[in-house]
């Protein structure tokens, strides 16, 4: 019998915050500019210039934990990672080792109807390192306008066991990050990037097999296919005797497969010591409490009300929650739609196929969006009339009403009219009547769709479908 494996994994996702300042230094966050203009004696690491912790990122990182239902450390302070690598000129990195901001949190997600909580190690604070470029013929060469901007390192435990796990994870993540106003999550921008700590191992085991991480991948898509492709590569070696080593590996979007980039250090390796230029971290009860009632409604919230409000089913409601701004179009629609349901279903089935959920924004105005729902509602469109409005609009400025008055598109609903319709297409397709019968049910969609063919789609579908069952049993 062939063994079975299963993947364990877990993340550490980098956070990039919303400060417009560093976060040991005055210099601007702001993404771009010219290479190194971004640039001060501090984040350069000058002999004699001492870094001053940006309150902010502290204040920041507290919301970020109180919202995944982390514990608060009372007392904290900040620590040297040493790596002799040259996008941070110091040679070290100011991060958390020991006493992170927040530790032992949680988030639930949900995959195939059923809820999972996945625990949070911790979440720590630390400067990002600048950005290497490879030039050929030039060499490396090194920008270091993001060295300094500050970040949130989220841990989470190996609870994930697939892709899909992941994703609904960062989705979740993501959302509330973006909820909490923390940061604005752009994966094409680096400022949500995620490393996957992965390792595979016999189902039933205990033990964790050898871990690899996979650095940088900053979409879902690149995540899951790295995830993906390096599961499999696991599961080969172990079946075919070969030997897995710890390592660092990146992902290649071309390719589809993972490369190594070089052995994994262990914690010893970075030779963490407490920074001596910066002061010890205290934070006390009334701080906490201030942040705690600032938060505002986070995603789980928002999914109970859609189920109760408005009688959605966990999975639609969890679509709507993923993206702020995308719950706040769905609701400031769903305040003029006569039917919320029918709104959801309009949004998540054609809707999502035109936009970008990483980054949304809007296709056009909520306003045309309860529209065209209360088009629906009142009979004078139907669903797939609805779908070609929904295009239009996309590629116009004109609401519903105006694109089905231009186009001729209202809905076929005056009965005589249905009549003569489905007497033809009865005359027409004899064939597939006498098939329906002889108790072939399904055969009656052909005469259907001969009637929305010749009608365009306009023709009133519950109208034929009652008055064509009614001719057919005669």
């Amino acid at each position: 019998m062939a063994k079975e494996f299963e993947t364990v994994i877990g993340l550490e996702v980098h956070v990039e915050l919303k400060t417009k300042t560093k976060i040991f230094c005055s210099c601007t966050t702001e993404f771009g500019g010219e290479p190194n203009s971004h640039c001060c004696p501090v984040c350069m690491g000058l002999p004699g210039a001492l870094p001053v912790l940006n309150e902010e990122v502290l204040n920041y990182a507290i919301k970020a934990g109180l919202a995944t239902n982390c514990k608060i450390q009372r007392f904290g302070k900040q620590d040297r990672k040493h790596y002799f690598y040259p996008d941070l000129p110091t040679a070290y990195q100011i991060s958390q080792d020991d006493l992170p901001i927040c530790y032992d949190g949680h988030l639930d997600i949900e995959v195939k109807g059923a809820t999972k909580r996945i625990g949070i190690t911790r979440i720590h604070i630390e400067e990002d390192a600048g950005k290497l470029v490879h030039e050929e013929g030039v060499g490396t060469l090194v920008d270091y306008n993001r060295a300094g901007v500050p970040l949130i390192e989220i841990v989470s435990e190996p609870d994930l066991r697939s892709a899909e796990e992941v994703r609904a994870y960062l989705q979740k993540l993501r959302a509330i990050m973006q909820y909490i106003d923390v940061s604005d999550c752009k994966m094409n921008e680096g400022s949500f990037r995620c490393d996957v700590n992965l390792s595979v191992r016999e189902k039933g085991a205990k033990e964790l097999g050898t871990r690899v991480e996979i650095k940088n991948l900053n979409s879902f898509q690149s995540i899951a296919r790295a995830i993906e492709y390096e599961s499999q590569r696991h599961i080969r070696e172990i079946t075919e005797g070969g030997t897995l080593i710890q390592e660092t590996r990146g992902f290649d979007q071309n390719s589809g497969k993972t490369y190594s980039m070089r052995e994994k250090e262990d914690a010893d390796d970075y030779r963490y010591m407490p920074d001596p230029d910066l002061m010890p971290i205290v934070i006390d009860e009334a701080w906490i409490n201030s942040i705690r009632e600032s938060l505002p409604e986070l995603p789980d919230k928002r999914k109970a009300k859609y189920m109760e409000e408005y009688g959605l089913n966990s999975y639609d409601a969890e679509q709507l929650v993923t993206s702020r701004e995308l719950a706040n179009y769905f609701e400031e629609a769903a305040r003029e739609a006569k039917n919320v349901k029918t709104l959801a279903n309009l949004l998540i089935s054609e809707i999502f196929r035109f936009i970008d959920l990483e980054d949304f924004k809007q296709p056009f105005p909520a306003a045309y969006l309860a529209e065209l729902v209360n088009l629906i509602e009142g009979g004078n469109i139907n669903i797939s009339t609805s779908k070609k409005i929904i295009e239009e609009m996309i590629q116009s400025t004109k609401s519903p009403k105006e694109i089905v008055k231009e186009k001729g598109l209202e809905q076929i609903s005056d009965p005589e009219v249905i009549a003569k319709l489905v007497d033809e297409a009865i005359a027409n397709n004899q064939k597939a009547v006498e098939e329906y019968r002889a108790g072939k049910e399904k055969a009656l969609q052909a005469v259907v769709g001969y009637i929305m063919r010749e009608t365009r789609g306009k023709a009133n579908p519950q109208l034929v479908n009652q008055m064509l069952l009614e001719r057919v049993k005669n």
